[in-house]
């Protein structure tokens, strides 16, 4: 077993599955509420967990454009599914909240804003093109000029228990991205769950001081060679694999470039304009607010909910909305998350984890799309020359 002081930012070790209902109980001892991968109407979903059992051990998840099934592994993986069906988002930027409320008494009027204090979660099982994800919402709700409160206090409180992905999925390019598979930055432990016939073990990597404490309570034991060679082995062998993969070499300007290409109408003859593909999608940020008033005049509140481009009114204005086609809404949306994304905050706002692929009912592929607009932009080309 390692002692305390073997246990700190940068040490790796070993948690054997025997033991992992262990990390559970610490967690809620320190007073976590543990927000964890669990099987739910068919899915893999994030919900609160109470112990190890929840996981979905030995389920995986096939994903393929609109289509998201599960299946039994051979194995008692905890951690085999691809990405949940939704991402954690809904946890640190709420889909609805009381901004504030304003009451009336006589010719008083007074306005106070909710005072509920923000949970502390610890999220378990995120993994590589997660925690990116997170990383871009806080440069929108965290860094930017109009920093957004209980945002911050919820993503302030966090504890970030992060997976290594053991295989990719079909819907999956987090390669083409930059942010996958492996977990390299933003989380406080990172585990690579080892499978052998003889045994089932997670490797244990610290991140963070708090990850440490944590780490402290754990029946831990020191990581050998071979397990670190193990699940390096693992990490290569699913960025070997991955489902697609998108060439990101000149799409800003291809996007930004082509807004008349003629792509963008053939994907609006099959697009729902659903929005489906902005709500399980992990950087989306876009949001509203609307005042409700008591049919008696008494009180309003003003909330903040989420929002879409695909909603026909989100780019209403005096006459009417800026964009009434799904042609227009549609490229607003492709072109905002992997071109305009970049000229706002230096990054693409795209992290290949696949969602908008899966859990598109019209099986439109963001991937398939951007090659055709490739396509067409040096078919365009060489006609000029």
């Amino acid at each position: 077993m390692l002692s305390a002081d073997q246990v700190k930012p940068g040490a790796q070790a070993v948690l054997s599955r025997a033991d992992f209902d262990h990390l559970i109980t610490v967690l809620q001892a320190e007073g976590y509420d543990v927000i964890g991968p669990t099987v739910d109407n068919g899915a893999v979903v994030y919900q609160e967990i109470d112990n190890a059992g929840a996981l979905p051990e030995g389920v995986a998840s096939r994903q393929a454009a609109g289509r998201y099934r599960l299946e039994k592994r051979a194995d008692n993986a905890l951690f085999g599914y691809i990405a949940g069906a939704q991402s954690w988002r809904p946890y640190l930027f709420q889909p609805s909240r009381t901004v504030w409320r304003a009451e009336k008494s006589g010719d008083e009027l007074s306005f106070t804003e909710p005072e509920e204090p923000a949970p502390k979660m610890a999220f378990l099982g995120m993994r590589a093109c997660e925690l990116a994800a997170i990383e871009l919402q806080d440069r929108v709700f965290m860094n930017g000029d109009a920093p957004d409160p209980d945002y911050a206090a919820r993503r302030s409180g966090a504890l970030f228990i992060a997976v290594n992905c053991g295989e990719a999925g079909e819907t999956c390019f987090c390669v083409s991205m930059d942010t996958g598979p492996k977990v390299t930055r933003g989380h406080d432990l990172v585990l690579t769950e080892l499978i052998a016939p003889d045994a089932h073990d997670f490797l244990v990597e610290i991140e963070t001081e708090a990850g440490a404490e944590i780490a402290r309570k754990l029946p831990l034991r020191a990581a050998e060679p071979q397990e670190v060679g193990r699940a390096d082995a693992i990490l290569a062998e699913t960025a070997q694999s991955m489902g697609r993969a998108l060439d990101t070499n000149g799409l800003k300007e291809i996007l930004q470039d082509n807004q008349d290409a003629p792509q963008w109408g053939d994907v609006a003859e099959r697009c729902l304009s659903c929005a489906n593909c902005t709500l399980v999608c992990p950087t989306c940020f876009c949001n509203t607010t609307e005042d409700v008033t008591a049919l008696d005049g008494e009180s309003a509140e003003r909330r903040q909910r989420w929002a879409s481009c695909f909603n026909l009114d989100f780019s209403y204005l005096h006459g009417g909305p800026v964009r009434p086609s799904v042609e227009a809404r549609y490229r607003q949306w492709m072109t905002h998350k992997l071109a305009h994304w970049i000229d706002q905050f230096g990054d693409s706002g795209c992290v290949g984890c696949g969602r908008c692929i899966s859990w598109c009912p019209a099986s439109i592929d963001i991937t398939e799309e951007a090659a055709a607009l490739r396509r067409h932009a040096e078919e365009a080309d060489n006609g000029e020359n």
